[in-house]
């Protein structure tokens, strides 16, 4: 049985039947009685509560996992294991074009979920809202209304510390390598660049700004095209470390020596900033914190817990190390 055919069979909503099956107050008594009747008629035992032990968890990631990726989904997995979760995973680029949201309410196999970096738009992150299922994202795509749960890093803070510490080296004419202009962490990491340049009397010129898909070959061909600029950047803030490294690579085929005349900086932290000449000066983002507190945030969730902060940012550290250094002599 579902609670889908429950809702049909009773006449109401799908998200009533989740209510009335989890022992919400807030549906009147005739229509949780309207709910057990159909059960009945249907002749089977009513769905479990969701948070029974034993209930499996969906994570979601619709992206390879690698790097960031793959150090969230593992600390999620961990986490999980440890409150005796089973996990049911949806990764790979292969499932993004799969519609999966949709189906979670009438799915008694699935307790919750945990999404991260969700392509689905906002719509289907509110319809599982209003059907009352549990779920947690991590790393938003897009802004969430106020009682979705997430976990993010503070993206405006971190990116406002590298710049400003590129601005006290004394580079004004900053070229920014972001992300996809459609997600959160790119606007919120460029509002942070803006604060920090505006902290030094600079406007920031559009010519300096390119948005990309995070990756290497990405990062080169934007860092490329700011590098050929008649008035070229002092310095290149760059969305990832992986775009970090095709900077670095586009700076070393112009002959540009870092940071002696080009400033570089990552953001993640991977394994990978350590191992380029110079290191990556980047931020440290929580990754492993991430997953866990997603986790905790469902699991209360699921136990029916009142949970007064739902949007939870983590901080940064800034990491320094060779790639960032004073601003070139005019």
């Amino acid at each position: 049985m579902t609670v889908r055919a429950i809702a049909a069979e009773a006449g109401v909503s799908i998200a009533t039947v989740s209510r009335v099956m989890t022992g919400r107050a807030n549906v009147a008594p005739d229509t949780q009685a309207l709910v057990r009747r159909a059960v009945e008629r249907l002749g089977a035992p009513a769905p479990a509560r969701r948070g029974a032990a034993g209930g499996a968890i969906l994570v979601r990631c619709p992206y390879v996992l690698t790097d960031y990726f793959g150090v969230i989904v593992s600390s999620i997995a961990e986490t999980l294991d440890l409150h005796g979760r089973r996990v049911v995973l949806s990764a790979g680029d292969a499932a993004r074009g799969t519609r999966v949201l949709p189906g979670l309410p009438g799915d008694p196999g699935i307790a919750g979920a945990i999404l991260i970096v969700p392509p689905e738009p906002e719509r289907e992150l509110e319809a599982l809202r209003e059907q009352d299922f549990p779920f947690v994202v991590v790393d938003p795509r897009t802004p969430l209304p106020r009682d979705i749960a997430s976990v993010s890093a503070a993206n405006l803070a971190a990116a406002r510390s590298v710049s400003a510490h590129l601005v006290d080296f004394g580079h004004r004419r900053i070229g920014v390598i972001g992300g996809p202009g459609d997600w959160l962490a790119s606007k919120s990491r460029l509002a942070g660049h803006t604060s920090a340049l505006a902290d030094a009397g600079v406007l920031p010129s559009p010519e300096l700004l390119r948005s990309i898909e995070p990756t290497a070959d990405w990062g080169y061909g934007a860092a490329c095209e700011l590098l050929d600029l008649p008035e070229r950047p002092t310095a290149l803030v760059a969305f990832n470390d992986k775009a970090a490294v095709g900077a670095l690579r586009a700076a070393y085929e112009r002959g540009l020596r870092v940071p002696e005349d080009l400033s570089i900086t990552g953001f993640d932290d991977i394994d990978l900033s350590r191992s380029t000449v110079p290191r990556l000066t980047t931020v440290r983002q929580p990754l492993e914190e991430m997953g866990r507190m997603a986790v905790s945030l469902l699991m209360r969730l699921l136990d029916r817990h009142t949970v007064d902060t739902l949007h939870v940012e983590l901080a940064t550290h800034l990491v320094i190390r060779g790639s960032t250094g004073p601003a070139p002599a005019p």
